[in-house]
């Protein structure tokens, strides 16, 4: 029963995304047409049917998948351990020295480097 419930979802997804094009073709196409209208307005129509478009493609099967998805990413951030400030300062305190020091070192290279090569050539 369950099987057939999402065969019958799977065949009005095809129709769904059919529409969800549809409805950017029609902000996109409309967004030309009415290029004398003020900005204002073309702006609230491509973002409405935008949003139709958005609204239709997370009723489908890979749309509700996506929301799920989401969900699971959010309860994921929730359980993340962050850094306290002091961890983030003595973090960042030792990135900026240590790209300090290589970019030391490769100027000292670089310069060693072009004396020897202006050296060689006169």
């Amino acid at each position: 029963m369950k099987h057939n419930a999402e065969v019958q979802e799977s065949r009005h997804d095809g129709i769904k995304w059919a529409v969800v094009v549809i409805l950017v073709a029609l902000a996109v196409v409309g967004n030309g047409y009415f290029a004398d209208q003020a900005l204002l307005y073309r702006v609230l129509g491509v973002v409405a049917l935008s949003a139709a478009a958005a609204a239709v493609a997370l009723t489908t099967a890979k749309g509700r998948s996506l929301i799920e998805l989401s969900r699971s990413a959010r309860k994921e951030i929730q359980r993340v351990v962050w850094p306290t400030r002091q961890e983030t300062i003595q973090t960042t305190a030792i990135v900026l020295v240590a790209v300090l020091l290589v970019g030391l070192m490769l100027w000292l290279i670089d310069t060693v480097l072009g004396w020897a090569m202006s050296g060689i050539i006169g």
